[in-house]
Order: C-alpha cells, then structure tokens, then sequence
C-alpha cells in the first residue's frame, strides 16, 4: 500500500502521525510511504531521519494527498484539505466528527473512508487510541489550569498547591475516566485538594482506593456539580462518550455561582465540550472570560507537547496502521475487528451512529456497506 504523511496544520499543531520507526516497519513489509517535507520537525524528527528510515519526502500536501492510497493524520482535515480527499482513500485520524457538522458533510461528500483513532475500541471496551492523548490531556489540562489561575492570566491569583500556612487551591475533576484520572494524579502531586466526579459508582470505588488522601470522590449529579464547582478554584471537564458529542453538564447558570477568576479547562472541546459556554480555542489565545469565569478550550491541548504526543500516540497507531496497510480496505476488517469500529463513513454513508445521530443523518451499520 502507499501511505502519505502530511503535515499538520491545525494552528499551532506539532504533531505528525509517524515516528522513523514506524516509517522503518512499514516498508520492510513492501509499502511506499511519502511524507511532506518538514512535517516532523515540530516534533524533533527531522527530514534526514525520515528519508534514512525509508521514505520518500514530497513537498506538499496535494502531492501527498494525490499519490496515496492511506493517509495517516493526528489531526481532522481541515477546510483546506477538503479537496484533497477522494472517493475510495482511507483516511485514518482523530476526526471528532459530532463537534463539526462541516468537517462531516465534507467526508460524506468526498466519498473517502474515515476511520477515526477516537472509535477505534478493543475487545474489552477500552479506547487504545485514544487513551494516550488523553492521558496527555489530562495531565496538560492541570498544567494549563495553574498557568491561568496565575493573576496576569485572569485567575484567582493562587497557587495550586498552597504553601506552609496557606490553604491550597481546590480542584474539581468531572469524569473519572482516563482525563480525569492523570488530571488528578498531577492535582494531586501538586498538592491541590481535588474532587473527582463520575457517574460509575465502581469507578468512585476504585479512585478512592489508588489515590493519595488529598483526593475525595464524588457521585456526578447536577446537584453536586454546583455545589463542588462554587468552592473550586479550578474546573477540569474530561468525560467521553465515544463518538458522540459530550454531554453539557456545567450550564451557564453554573457559572454566577463560582468564584471569579476561577479556572475552567473543558478538555471534552473537541467533542463539543461539557460547558454550555465553552467554544474552541488555540494555543496562542487560548482563554476568554464569561462571569467572571477564565475559559480554557484549546481543542489540540497534546499540540502543546508534540514530541511526548507523537511518540505517545505512535506507539498505539502503529499496529493497526499496519493491520490496513498489510490487508487492505475492507479485508483488515476481519483481520482486525478493532478497526471496524473505528470506521465512521464509508463511501459517502455514515456508519457510526453516535455521529449519524449527532446531525440528523442516515445511518447505514456498516456490514450493509462492505
């Protein structure tokens, strides 16, 4: 098969969706792979260590996009890539697609193969691909959370783990899932107190088991979500459900109940978001302000971080890149029935429901289609 490469152009997106490794295994097993020039210098891969492992570099996107069967992307295409998707080409990324009813008509227009990292789901239900860029993002989402509490930035003007004689920040997590547990593994180890929030009951059970004692769980309902977000400095949202957009569960009422200048950090933004406020945003203005309240939506958070996020998410892409690669569309499907819930739009049909459901659309299962 030919694989292409391009490079990312989301704002301020770092990422590329190969390392030289992978480059190296895949034409030891008798594909082409072409990468755009420079597409992984923001990672700290250079163009030498790519031509070195085996591929060939072209110099832009459309030449990419022209010569390859499969492209291998971290982020969805933009409106500029549109063009360059045509019918029968597997496209294989984060897409996201009930975040973005544009981005979806696009796909079904161009009669492309979508399978999206995001769907991808194991035997035991678990999300491979997506767990590592989550564990990105939760442990980023404190991170970025501190930066904006600082008083230049907007916030509060405290410091997340206090000091001898001084209370620290409090620390509200909605979603115990992957998010929030590395959201609140770094609150934690910063010394906040943190509050985590999940609907699971068993999931609460094992939280309160593995964390440190600055930790308490809580049960997620809308009561209880005003009450932890009115004491809490910082506002972490990490819940999920696969495909689907993200539930609202902190409305605009919320907000005249927290503290001003307190923090919210929605990392759900790429699926909509769990705030009623909240919008996307980019990493050079990556906040505004409702209510008093800082809003964080900066929807490529692991961009921040772009050599960890790629080798992170590499090393989960990999096998299945190669299952596709090795057996083709539809046959990897048998081969890997991972990958067949990861296909979101085959030849201009939606075959995933959460994202049929997300827009109104027909949805077509996908043993009707292949």
């Amino acid at each position: 098969m030919i694989i292409g490469v391009p490079k990312e152009i989301k704002p301020f997106e770092n990422r590329i969706a190969i390392v030289p490794g992978g480059v190296e295994l895949l034409v030891s097993r008798g594909h082409k792979v072409y990468i755009e020039k420079n597409a992984g210098l923001g990672s700290g891969f250079s163009n030498e260590s790519f031509l070195e492992a085996g591929a060939e570099l072209l110099d832009t996107p459309a030449a990419v996009y022209e010569r390859s069967q499969m492209i291998l992307k971290v982020k969805e295409p933009l409106p500029a890539e549109y063009k360059l998707l045509r019918e029968g080409q597997i496209v294989f990324t984060y897409f996201h697609f009930a975040a973005s009813r544009e981005l979806t008509e696009a796909v079904i227009d161009s009669k492309c193969i979508a399978i999206a990292y995001e769907t991808v789901e194991a035997p035991d239900r678990s999300l491979p691909l997506l767990v590592p860029m989550s564990e990105v993002a939760g442990r980023l989402s404190i991170q970025a959370g501190a930066r904006c509490l600082e008083k230049h930035f907007g916030g509060f003007g405290i410091l997340l783990g206090g000091v001898p004689g001084v209370e620290p920040a409090k620390v509200t997590i909605i979603g115990g899932g992957v998010v929030g547990t590395n959201a609140a593994k770094i609150a934690a180890g910063m010394g906040a107190h943190v509050t985590i929030l999940d609907l699971d009951l068993e999931r609460l059970r094992y939280l309160d088991d593995v964390m440190p004692r600055n930790v308490q769980t809580l049960m997620s309902d809308p009561g209880n979500i005003r009450k932890s977000i009115s004491k809490s400095h910082l506002v972490v949202g990490g819940v999920l459900i696969p495909g689907a957009k993200a539930p609202r569960l902190i409305t605009k009422d919320m907000l005249k109940g927290m503290i001003p200048g307190s923090v919210i950090v929605d990392v759900a933004v790429d699926q909509g978001g769990c705030v009623e406020t909240i919008h996307a945003t980019t990493h050079d203005n990556p906040t505004y302000v409702i209510d008093g309240v800082v809003h964080y939506g900066v929807a490529n958070m692991p961009g921040a971080v772009p050599h960890t996020s790629t080798v992170a998410l590499t090393n989960s892409t990999l096998k299945y890149a190669l299952k596709i690669a090795d057996h083709d569309f539809p046959a990897c499907l048998n081969k890997s029935p991972d990958i067949a819930s990861g296909v979101n739009i085959v030849s201009g049909h939606v075959t995933y429901k959460g994202v049929a459901d997300a827009f109104g659309l027909p949805y077509r299962p996908l043993d009707e289609i292949v």
